[in-house]
């Protein structure tokens, strides 16, 4: 794998380098980060760092990643709520907590595993083997609909229509503090945080960004607000509010570090999908209610 190259922040000067490294790093626990610093893959210039270098600040650091260990999708007998199922595609509403697919950090308990035990045989192969049938993904604390090939030919058409966005996808979240207009659209490019890796940021030279949103309710230092998305970056929504300076509700890697009481992972629900079945050609619009601890916060902040 190519290098990681990381670059200190001056605030993160005087602490230990194994857990400045799991911070920063998705999927990387503090031993495996100690592991990296004992097999010379941590290096300041030429240098190996020990896992208990203290970092000074300013500094860049390579980082040398061993190949992933491959992983076997295998069928797991976990629930699903179905809201729509042919032989081509099944449209699930994902649980807060579910991960889509097997990853180094979640190698089972996944919504591909689900879904493998569920269907069988039957999921595209375009994925790939940890990624069969999977045409989007949705955040881990993210809930709601998500679209699942059951085909290559799926696959494919349904591929074209995130493209093209026919595949339309409507969230709903709450935000902190009052947006100023009632409607808006954010226009702007995502990528990898400079600092955080486990993050993503407003970049210039980042890939193409739209969300189109609307305020529904007006709350006690609070808003309501649905997002629509144009592209499909990763944590796109959750960039694009808090660029805004309205961070999503309990996104604590994007707003406020503390949890908030009650909710897990942010108030962000995909509450609606449209698009064109692949092999009938027929428009097919689907949505699921917002989940109990979106309603709850709702009702408190009202």
């Amino acid at each position: 794998m190519t290098p990681e190259q990381i670059l200190v922040p001056a605030e993160d000067a005087g602490k230990r380098l194994d857990a400045f490294l799991a911070g920063q790093m998705e999927d990387l626990t503090r031993s495996a980060a100690a592991r990296l610093c004992e097999e010379g893959r941590v290096r300041l210039g030429e240098k190996p760092l020990a896992k208990n270098y203290r970092l000074t600040g300013g500094e860049t650091l390579t980082v040398d990643l061993p190949e992933p260990e491959p992983i076997d999708a295998v069928p797991q007998n976990i629930p699903l709520d179905i809201i729509y199922e042919d032989e081509d595609v099944i449209v699930i509403n994902k649980p807060k907590g579910l991960v889509v697919h097997p990853a180094p950090g979640h190698p089972d308990g996944t919504l591909v595993n689900a879904l493998l035990y569920h269907c069988g045989e039957s999921l595209s192969g375009i994925g790939g083997a940890l990624r069969p049938g999977i045409v989007h993904r949705i955040d881990r604390d993210t809930s709601g609909l998500i679209i699942a090939a059951k085909n290559d030919f799926a696959h494919q058409k349904l591929s074209a229509q995130l493209q093209d966005h026919t595949l339309a996808r409507v969230y709903r979240c709450i935000v902190v503090g009052s947006l100023p207009q009632e409607a808006g659209t954010v226009d702007a490019p995502i990528g990898r945080h400079p600092t955080d890796r486990k993050k993503m940021a407003v970049i210039s030279g980042g890939r193409s960004a739209v969300t189109h949103y609307q305020v529904l309710e007006h709350l006690r230092g609070h808003s309501y607000v649905e997002c629509r998305l144009e592209t499909g970056r990763t944590h796109q929504i959750r960039v694009h509010m808090a660029h805004l300076g309205h961070p999503i509700l309990g996104d604590t890697v994007y707003g406020a570090k503390r949890p908030v009481p009650g909710l897990q992972g942010q108030c962000l629900h995909a509450v609606g999908l449209k698009f064109i079945h692949p092999r009938t050609e027929q428009l097919v619009e689907l949505s699921c209610p917002l989940p109990e601890e979106f309603l709850r916060q709702l009702e408190k902040l009202r």
